[in-house]
């Protein structure tokens, strides 16, 4: 059995993951102590979890524990890191990596520096639709992509007191659109690799204290290929989530976030599915969409456990920097009202 420490509660994923562990012993991964800069929270939470709580990161650390999980807020992500790797734990890190690329960079100095294994949590990589989408692009099933689209939504303008929740807070998060849209990114980057350029608009639609609500990225790859990212945070219901159109045909995924997923829908209607050009219907992949996104955020917990056991890393501390680039990218681009290339020095100031 590994035993792990949780270093901040701040996500609230964390009871998804940390859930299934409880759960599901033959995982193998035992959540026993846990750690909140908060105390009410870390009161309240170590409670929940039914781990023990400790006063300091350094009291966690010491423990007899083989691993850490940290949920804290973004801005102690890098801190956090250090401290972990220092004392020899593996790290699973969730979303988003960090505020800034210099945060960034001390991640993976940390993760190199040390030798200990890290892996980011990115509950898309680890969705079985998601997965199916990246097989039969990345084996041109249905030939040569040309343009692909991930709508990726929230209603956090319908959740009581968001704007002051953390994940609004410019200090601890930068903001919304800093948070969530480096899933859909992070997805994109999964199958594709690194574009070379991105255009980007950002608005404010709703409430002025949760600024960058709304966001659409058009990213350009070397061989021409565009990859729309579509964000609403404002999005009240939704049914299509990604769409893949190739030389040969085309992927339709359906109900793959929160508005999509906890709305009523078309009986026995396919959650992904794709047409080659020529047959006489479109083919049911058989994947099942759960009827909440709930779910998908615990299928993270055995991928993850396999990780702890020495298995495949989800996403690489240099593949997380890289996801924070093309998030801060779409940053410069829609300030300066310009095509930025990913490389841009620019991207360091953000």
């Amino acid at each position: 059995m590994i035993r792990i420490g949780i270093l901040g509660f701040a996500h609230g994923h964390i009871g998804a993951i940390a859930g299934q562990w409880r759960e599901h012993p033959e995982y193998g991964v035992q959540p026993a102590y846990g750690w909140d800069h908060d105390a009410a929270r870390a009161e309240k939470s170590c409670a929940d979890h039914n781990v023990t709580r400790c006063e300091t990161v350094q009291e966690l650390l010491s423990k007899d524990i083989q691993a850490v999980i940290i949920t804290s807020e973004t801005d102690l992500h890098a801190e956090l890191v250090e401290q972990a790797a220092a004392a020899g734990k593996d790290i699973i890190l969730y979303k988003p990596m960090a505020l800034t690329m210099s945060q960034a960079d001390r991640i993976v100095r940390a993760v190199e520096n040390s030798g200990v294994r890290f892996t980011m949590a990115w509950q898309m990589r680890t969705d079985p639709q998601n997965q199916k989408i990246r097989e039969m692009i990345q084996t041109q099933e249905l030939g040569k992509v040309c343009l692909y689209r991930r709508r990726h939504c929230l209603g956090t303008h319908t959740w009581a007191n968001f704007e002051n929740s953390w994940h609004a807070s410019p200090k601890h998060n930068r903001d919304i659109f800093a948070d969530d849209s480096s899933h859909p990114i992070n997805m994109m980057q999964w199958i594709f690799g690194m574009p070379e350029t991105v255009m980007c608009e950002m608005s404010t639609m709703v409430n002025p204290k949760v600024p960058n609500d709304n966001a659409v990225a058009l990213f350009q790859y070397a061989n021409g290929m565009i990859a729309e990212i579509s964000c609403s945070f404002t999005c009240c219901a939704s049914e299509i989530t990604t769409e893949v159109y190739c030389e040969g045909g085309s992927i339709q995924q359906y109900f793959g976030d929160n508005p999509g997923a906890r709305l009523p829908r078309v009986k026995d209607m396919p959650g992904l599915k794709w047409y080659r050009e020529g047959d006489a219907d479109w083919t049911d992949s058989g994947i099942p969409s759960p009827n909440a996104h709930s779910p998908r955020l615990g299928w993270q917990a055995k991928p993850l456990a396999d990780f702890l056991a020495g298995g495949d890393v989800i996403c690489s501390a240099q593949e997380g920097r890289d996801t924070l680039r093309l998030v801060l990218a779409c940053y410069v681009s829609a300030r300066e009202g310009r095509r930025v290339n990913v490389n841009d020095p620019k991207i360091y100031e953000i």
